[in-house]
């Protein structure tokens, strides 16, 4: 009881250091956005999301890499995805003040669309590769290339389409106690970054140790327990970032991290040596995939109506959360 005792007390530390430089990490953000002008919504897609995003890469490349624990890293990925969706269902609970869909940037229905077609690719590869020999380059799968090409793709088009958008009115010169200047916000989103990224890195080891301590099972850790674990550094900062406003921030970070996080199996299929990662994974993970694909689709639907009342996104919310609910049990279910 005493080591599982002590790893209790680390994941607990972790959580605390990045509960601490989370919201540090949003501010900065948003100061970096209003000195430079750039969106909030590239803010969160391409600053947050990279560093927040940093635990499931971890994660993955020492699960398929040094423990050949496909089925982890594939858990944690999809896991991750499902996890993020389903803060964003509390999140569009939580704001009652006004309808978010209707509000935030347009950038997000691009990289709600990307997400449909990187989690596609993926569910493809789950169901297609256990069956069928396909092309090979050295052990890496076909479908991991596929997925490199969808995210340069990806975020070739969401920048392209971000430089195009009028430029934002000028804002007026902030006084000095409106914001730190961009130096001073560089060097805090800087240190927080690293704090976030250290902790969120730290979290998932300890994590899994914890898990092996309490007897989980592997399929339950990866895809559950170890996935809410890597998610740690996007609930403090999406919380973080709604508490200050800067709801594109928010909305961004965890869009962008889900096409983070299904990028990084191609990355894991490079560490993952024995073969291509999309035929050694077990069946479950293609019901997560399809799960993560239905909720994205849902936000991308939401996402395009750009309307509604309070009530509606209340009700987006919930669906949500209820499909991260099913896919538990889905989960929880299968071997």
């Amino acid at each position: 009881m005493a080591p599982a005792l002590t790893l209790w007390a680390q994941f607990l530390l972790c959580l605390a250091l990045i509960g601490l430089a989370g919201p540090e990490l949003c501010r900065s953000g948003e100061a970096i956005a209003q000195r430079t002008g750039l969106s909030g919504s590239w803010i969160g897609l391409a600053l947050l999301a990279t560093v927040t995003s940093l635990p499931e890469l971890v994660t993955g490349l020492s699960a398929a890499g040094l423990a050949e624990a496909p089925d982890i890293a594939a858990g944690d990925v999809f896991g991750s995805c499902i996890f993020n969706l389903a803060i964003l269902g509390a999140l569009l609970i939580g704001l009652r003040e006004r309808p978010v869909f209707a509000a935030v940037s347009r950038t997000h229905l691009m990289t709600a669309a990307f997400g449909v077609v990187l989690l596609a690719l993926a569910l493809t590869g789950l169901l297609v590769a256990p069956r069928t020999a396909l092309l090979t380059f050295g052990h890496v799968g076909v479908f991991s290339l596929l997925l490199l090409a969808a995210y340069a793709l990806a975020m070739r088009a969401i920048f392209a389409g971000e430089a195009a958008r009028p430029a934002p009115a000028a804002r007026p010169a902030p006084a000095a106690s409106a914001g730190p200047p961009l130096t001073a916000a560089l060097v805090r989103y800087l240190g927080a970054a690293i704090i976030v990224a250290v902790a969120g890195v730290w979290l998932p080891l300890v994590g899994a140790r914890l898990a092996v301590a309490m007897h989980w099972q592997q399929s339950f850790v990866g895809t559950l327990f170890i996935a809410a674990a890597t998610s740690m550094p996007e609930i403090v900062v999406t919380i973080a970032a709604a508490r200050i406003g800067a709801i594109d921030m928010a909305i961004g970070n965890l869009l962008g991290s889900n096409l983070f996080n299904v990028l990084l199996l191609a990355f894991d299929d490079v560490a993952y040596r024995p073969g291509p990662l999309f035929a050694a994974v077990a069946p479950v993970h293609a019901t997560s995939a399809a799960v993560a694909l239905l909720m994205t689709g849902i936000v991308l639907a939401a996402l395009a109506a750009a309307g509604g009342t309070r009530s509606r996104q209340r009700g987006v919310g919930w669906v949500l959360l209820l499909a991260y609910l099913l896919n538990t049990w889905l989960v929880y279910r299968q071997p």
